[in-house]
C-alpha cells in the first residue's frame, strides 16, 4: 500500500477473519488471517486485528506502541517493575505503551483493535521479568 493511498479502516476489517479463542500459544500461522497490515509506518507498521482470547506477552524495544480499540473491549496489561497494571479499554479508547514495556491483551468477548507497532517485537509465553 502506498503512503499516499487513502485507507478505510472498516473496509480493511472485511479482509480479516475473526479469530475465536486466541491463546498465548497461538502461532503466527494460526493467527495470520485475524491481522492485517494497513501501511508501513516509520520502523514498523499500522495494523488491525479482530480476535477473542488472550495474547502472549510482547514488547517493542525500539519505540512506543499506540493501541486503539475500535470495537469490543480488552484489558491491556502492562508489566512495570514486575507488577501487572490492568487497563480496561473499550471502543474509542486508546493507550500508548512505552518503549520496552512488556504487555498483553485479555479479550475474552472479542476486540477490534488498531495498533501502530514498532519493530522488532519480542514475545514471551511465560511471565517475563520486567525492567
Amino acid at each position: 500500500m502506498s503512503k499516499s493511498e487513502v485507507i478505510t479502516i472498516d473496509e480493511q476489517f472485511s479482509n480479516v477473519t475473526f479469530l475465536n479463542g486466541r491463546t498465548p500459544e497461538t502461532t503466527d500461522v494460526e493467527a495470520k488471517d485475524a491481522f492485517a497490515l494497513l501501511s508501513e509506518y516509520r520502523d514498523g507498521g499500522i495494523y488491525v486485528a479482530h480476535y477473542s482470547g488472550f495474547s502472549e506477552w510482547e514488547r517493542h524495544p525500539q519505540g512506543d506502541e499506540f493501541v486503539q480499540v475500535l470495537g469490543g473491549e480488552t484489558v491491556l496489561i502492562l508489566l512495570k517493575n514486575n507488577v501487572e497494571q490492568r487497563n480496561n479499554l473499550s471502543s474509542g479508547q486508546m493507550l500508548v505503551i512505552p518503549k520496552g514495556v512488556w504487555h498483553r491483551f485479555e479479550s475474552p468477548n472479542g476486540v477490534k483493535v488498531m495498533t501502530i507497532t514498532p519493530q522488532p517485537t519480542e514475545h514471551s509465553v511465560e511471565l517475563p521479568v520486567s525492567t
